[in-house]
């Protein structure tokens, strides 16, 4: 009877045995190899939830928020909200429940979480006082009067503006045209992000395009002043020099000719044109010739110089502007005015505007200026850097002063803005195929102490040479030049 009954006990114990090693298996395979399966397993929204429950932290701009998390009545506590909508769009991007984060929300998300290792000892005290941990926030270096002034002036266009303060690197105006409404991204309804997302998607003026940062363009005449920069760098030139100028330019070892955008010749009666004339009317024939003389390599060095073949971040990762190597001749004298394979982005563009602006220095961009811990506290703040010497001081008050002739006496006059020395270059970029040419115009303002240089582009310009850069892309880097200098 005894033995019976041990041998009972000892059989329920391997069974209870059995049960509690089931147990820790199964809580092992939910908790450890099937987590983030059951996480994301659609229906299973308590992670969001728990995101929603605490304050994001803002994005400013000064001290404005320009993206904020406010409160609600619905099972999300919180909500995101972007102030001027379309507006900053291109700097802040979205956080979205469907779609995830874009831009700043998405490299900054651990600060505007609340979740970066920085806040240790403030989440410590929130779990000690039985606190929800809020977000920290993120100033931009945007300054708001010049991103208000690009995107009016870009109403109605295609395209994007940047500005930058030349002696900084600080991004002061980054503006995508069209742009998006990122609170229709981020709203607590998925049937409106869902809707939003489509709308955009399928619209063909690509509104979720960064433009100033993602796309790239041919850069057209405003390359010139990488050209420029090589030839002067060599010391066999200077503004005064000559070179021919004539309607058409055949390069040695091509039939192809390369023409002035009017049809006609730029050179006087010598048959040749100073440097500085030749950048004030933007003639295409000179300025390939001289490409030509300086040499395919000479211009890769210089464009490399300015930024052209490198990656930068500002903190979201720009598209790489390029020039293209094992140039042959008739290539190289293509690419000297901005053509063939040679692209950029309005950030590169504007950078070399800012190297002239800053006597020869280019200076890395970015977009973030502070970061605040939840208490206000500064976590870091931005140091400028320099990415490197594009060109001399001389060489670059060289070619400055031939871009304020182009303002106040060539193809720039749109750009002038009284009482301001204002220096410029105009550019139109042919796109093939018989399409619309991309219009561009690159300044700084006051030439002789510049505190801000600003790259336009608008897509789908007239056909009709520098007078589309300098109507269609000057009066809106003027105004935002004007708003920075106020």
């Amino acid at each position: 009877m005894i033995g019976t009954l041990a041998g009972t006990i000892r059989r329920l114990a391997l069974f209870v045995g059995l049960l509690f090693a089931a147990l820790l298996v199964n809580i092992n395979l939910v908790q450890v190899t099937r987590a983030n399966s059951l996480a994301d397993k659609p229906g299973n929204n308590r992670g969001v939830i728990k995101e929603y429950a605490k304050q994001r932290g803002a994005i400013l701009v000064g001290n404005t928020p320009v993206a904020q998390s406010v409160a609600t009545t619905g099972r999300l506590k919180y909500q995101r909200t972007y102030v001027g909508g379309p507006l900053y769009a291109a700097a802040t991007g979205f956080a979205s429940l469907i779609y995830s984060r874009t831009a700043v929300e998405r490299i900054e998300d651990a600060v505007l979480a609340g979740t970066d290792s920085r806040f240790s000892l403030q989440q410590l005290a929130d779990l000690v006082a039985g606190r929800t941990t809020k977000g920290g926030s993120v100033q931009l270096t945007l300054n708001a009067k010049a991103q208000a002034a690009a995107a009016k002036g870009m109403k109605g266009k295609v395209g994007a503006v940047v500005a930058i303060e030349p002696s900084t690197g600080r991004i002061l105006a980054l503006y995508s045209s069209p742009s998006f409404d990122p609170n229709l991204l981020s709203n607590n309804d998925p049937n409106v992000e869902r809707r939003a997302w489509n709308r955009y998607l399928t619209d063909p003026l690509n509104p979720m395009l960064n433009r100033p940062l993602a796309q790239t363009y041919p850069p057209g005449s405003t390359f010139k002043l990488v050209t420029l920069s090589a030839a002067l760098s060599t010391g066999s030139y200077s503004p005064t020099s000559t070179v021919p100028g004539p309607a058409g330019y055949r390069p040695p070892g091509t039939s192809a000719v390369i023409h002035n955008e009017n049809g006609r010749g730029c050179a006087t009666s010598s048959g040749k044109v100073s440097l500085k004339d030749a950048l004030a009317v933007s003639c295409n024939t000179a300025f390939a010739y001289l490409g030509v003389q300086v040499g395919a390599d000479a211009l890769q060095r210089q464009a490399e110089a300015y930024g052209f073949n490198h990656s930068f971040t500002v903190p979201m990762t720009a598209a790489t502007a390029v020039f293209p190597t094992q140039l042959d001749v008739p290539l190289t004298a293509q690419s000297a005015i901005g053509q063939y394979e040679v692209r950029t982005t309005a950030l590169q563009l504007c950078m070399v505007g800012a190297a002239l602006a800053n006597h020869g220095t280019v200076m890395n961009p970015y977009l973030v200026n502070t970061l605040y811990a939840p208490d206000l506290s500064v976590l870091d703040t931005a140091e400028p850097s320099q990415f490197g010497q594009a060109v001399t001081p001389a060489v670059a008050q060289e070619v400055t002063d031939m871009m304020v002739n182009v303002v106040q006496h060539g193809t720039g006059t749109n750009g002038q803005i009284q009482g301001v020395v204002v220096a410029g270059k105009t550019g139109t970029a042919q796109t093939g195929n018989g399409k619309p040419a991309d219009a561009w115009f690159v300044s700084f303002a006051p030439a002789g102490s510049a505190k801000v240089a600003v790259a336009v582009i608008v897509e789908g310009a007239p056909n009709n040479g520098e007078i589309s850069g300098n109507g269609l892309a000057a009066p809106v880097a003027k105004a935002v030049m004007q708003a920075v200098l106020g």
